[in-house]
């Protein structure tokens, strides 16, 4: 089990990294994006290779990031049954969704983006819109990701186990306040906590 830790450990932290690089990216496609607004009502100077660049980082943003929400619990969930139940039950119900849910569906992706990256790769795929990009690099996005978000749901099921045998703490999955902030609560009142610089 330690070991199986270690490997948790290190997916998600692979995982953090590349998500807080990807997220660099939104700042790249808000700079094109506002570039090639100037110009197309300024100069009436327009470019579809730099419209596909948004359009490749906006992927990258929501694909890459994937895992990382999963490592911070973050995707939207529909809590109004399992909220309710004692914390064992709802890993035991986490557990059984990544297994038979997350798992298979990102092997199945993965499983049928490959040859689709493939034959992009291998025709040359171009976009049809004139001055457009190569296309094969945003769809090998695909099965990178999912491979990423396969990973991370090994992960996210091995904390689960470790939690149930008393080896980890339910901080470990548990969604996570941004950084600077508190969980909303009562703990995150203005008026502050004993020892705190006023």
């Amino acid at each position: 089990m330690r070991l199986l830790l270690a490997l948790s450990r290190s997916i998600d932290t692979l995982n953090d990294q590349i998500g807080l690089r990807i997220s660099w990216a939104l700042m790249v496609a808000v700079v094109i994006c506002t570039g090639n607004a100037l110009l197309r009502y300024t100069l009436h100077v327009g470019s579809n290779a730099w419209l596909e660049i948004q359009w490749y980082l906006f992927a990258a943003i929501f694909l890459l990031a994937a895992s990382h929400t999963l490592r911070r619990n973050e995707h939207v969930r529909i809590d109004i049954l399992s909220g309710r139940l004692p914390k064992r039950a709802q890993v035991w119900i986490d557990i059984v969704g990544f297994t038979i849910f997350l798992l298979p569906m990102c092997f199945i992706i993965i499983t049928y983006s490959v040859p689709y990256v493939r034959d992009a790769f291998t025709s040359g795929e171009i976009s049809m819109n004139a001055g457009g990009l190569t296309v094969w690099p945003v769809k090998a996005l695909i099965p990178v990701a999912f491979v990423m978000l396969f990973a991370q749901g090994v992960s996210e099921i091995i904390k689960r186990v470790g939690f149930l045998a008393g080896m980890v703490d339910a901080s470990a999955f548990e969604k996570q306040a941004p950084p600077g902030r508190e969980q909303d609560g009562p703990a995150a009142s203005h008026a502050g906590r004993p020892g705190d610089i006023q």
